[in-house]
């Protein structure tokens, strides 16, 4: 068999797998392929089993890619909040007098996380989610150095946003990649370590940035990260492998059509109309689009942007507690952070190991063996409730200055919460918008890193007027009124919202 007729064979189309495999049939079988075709040629999946198909790869190869695309995430949070024990020594080494512009150090960072996405995630979808996330953390690795090197405020600030802009890559294209490779039975714990990483890097961020301020220079805060993170992008070089369907088959289609010459060789993305402005323009604005038009996406970004928010505000005021209140060094007070570290880890467990059971249960019950993205959902419901109760705890002890083991329980006791509501409203999203997942992902983090970005601003004056305990009573309040009903509302109403909806799993 000729080279030509090889390939021609590799390209038949198979049976439909999903949304991104639904391809018209055609009779190739018994015929080769004439010089000039009659019929148009639509490049798919060869069959079901297809090794090409990244959902197809081994178990170990799908766990490679998780891990390796969890380290990035895990690399660029640190980033968010290392910085915080080190702010009093930066403001005297750069002369910064404001509180606020102080402040700004550390979170131009978030908020460059609240625009890169938008940019980042639909350039995934127009040249694949690997190269776009190797290019990006590359641009948050030189700009990230760039920060031990500043001089003065304005280059700090410059320097932190645009190392955020690179840093937001995973997080606009890592549940795109785990969606690529993982269906959605087996979702859950791919789900549960790549939303541990990013909760855990800004609770070792202050432990790291205490003891490095401490024993050596505070530039040294920000190279560490980057010594970290060029190791992650050379495992990302050596191991990840596009997994974008669209890309994957584009790349077939084109070896197709330059092998036999022959132009009818596509998918069914590529239409004429297609061009490469057009989709551009759509990539660039569908996170819009889905922000604004999709109610399940708007439910999501606002409870995700208040949790968020709260975490950093959380963040950046823990060293003021145990530095002034409970008179503990700037290196003693980063291992408070440790205990919203615990409350991450059995959040991520318990949700781990019940999310994909009880997506089962329900599957197996339904008349048709289908799933559903609201089969995710009933684990939010504790995690609503120990967000508050966890605030509450923390709050009242530390405004009591009980011994410094209960604001840390009740820190905890937020961790977990948090941990299992951020943990099923991501893997949901993921379910319900699984092509669009990075656009999808691009527009909660738009609202959750603006959340992210002001909290910590007010956070000061918030405490210095209600102080811990009702402070905190006020958070609580809110995070119940916000959090409690949203599993209800999308058990109920998230079949139809989807049904409605041509982006979401299952829509028109």
């Amino acid at each position: 068999m000729s080279e030509n007729q090889t390939l021609e064979a590799n390209a038949r189309p198979g049976p439909s797998q999903g949304p991104a495999d639904s391809a018209p049939h055609h009779d190739l079988e018994r015929q080769a392929l004439p010089e000039k075709p009659k019929l148009i040629a639509q490049v798919t999946w060869d069959g079901p089993d297809d090794p090409a198909n990244p959902k197809n790869w081994t178990y170990r190869r799908k766990w490679t890619v998780t891990i390796v695309v969890s380290a990035y995430t895990f690399i660029s949070p640190i980033s968010t909040s290392i910085v915080a024990p080190a702010l009093s020594v930066i403001g005297g080494a750069l002369q910064i007098q404001s509180a606020f512009l102080l402040s700004l150090c550390l979170s131009s960072f978030i908020l460059a996380y609240a625009f890169g996405p938008f940019l980042i995630g639909p350039l995934s979808e127009v040249y694949g989610r690997v190269l776009v996330l190797q290019l990006a953390n590359l641009f948050y690795l030189i700009f990230n150095t760039a920060c031990g090197f500043a001089r003065n405020t304005n280059q700090m600030v410059a320097f932190r946003f645009l190392a955020g802009l690179g840093g937001s890559a995973p997080f606009a294209i890592g549940g795109g990649i785990l969606a690529d490779c993982w269906v959605a039975e087996e979702r859950g714990r791919s789900i549960a370590i790549y939303t541990l990483a990013p909760l855990l890097g800004p609770v070792l961020g202050p432990v790291m940035g205490g003891f490095i301020t401490e024993r050596t220079s505070w530039r040294w805060v920000f190279w560490v990260i980057s010594v970290a993170d060029a190791a992650v992008q050379v495992l990302g070089f050596l191991f990840l492998r596009e997994t974008y369907a669209p890309t994957i088959l584009a790349k077939k289609a084109q070896k197709l059509r330059e092998a036999s010459g022959d132009q009818a060789w596509h998918t069914k993305w590529e239409t004429p109309r297609r061009t490469f402005s057009n989709t551009l323009k759509l990539a660039l604005l569908r996170p819009f689009i889905l922000l604004g038009t999709q109610p399940i996406i708007q439910i999501i970004a606002m409870y995700l942007a208040y949790l968020y928010g709260v975490v950093y505000l959380v963040l950046t005021t823990l060293p003021t507690l145990w530095t002034e209140r409970y008179h503990e060094t700037i290196g003693i007070a980063g291992l408070n952070y440790i205990s919203l570290g615990v409350g991450y880890l059995v959040g991520t467990q318990s949700t781990a190991r019940l999310n994909d059971t009880i997506y089962k249960n329900p599957k197996k019950r339904s008349r048709k063996d289908v799933g559903r993205p609201e089969f995710r959902l009933p684990l939010l419901v504790p995690g609503a409730i120990l967000v508050p109760l966890g605030l509450i705890w923390y709050g009242w002890s530390a405004q009591a200055h009980v011994h410094w083991i209960m604001p840390n329980i009740g820190i905890a006791i937020f961790g977990v919460g948090m941990k299992m509501a951020t943990q099923c409203m991501q893997t949901y999203a993921v379910d319900t918008y699984t092509l669009y997942a990075a656009s999808a992902g691009a527009a909660g983090t738009f609202l959750r890193s603006l959340a992210g970005f002001s909290f910590p601003l007010f956070a000061p004056y918030m405490y210095a007027r209600l102080g811990y305990g009702w402070g905190n009573s006020l958070l609580a309040l809110i995070a119940t009124l916000v959090g409690l009903p949203a599993p209800f509302l999308l058990w109920k109403y998230g079949p139809w919202l989807r049904a409605k909806s041509q982006y979401a799993a299952g829509g028109e």
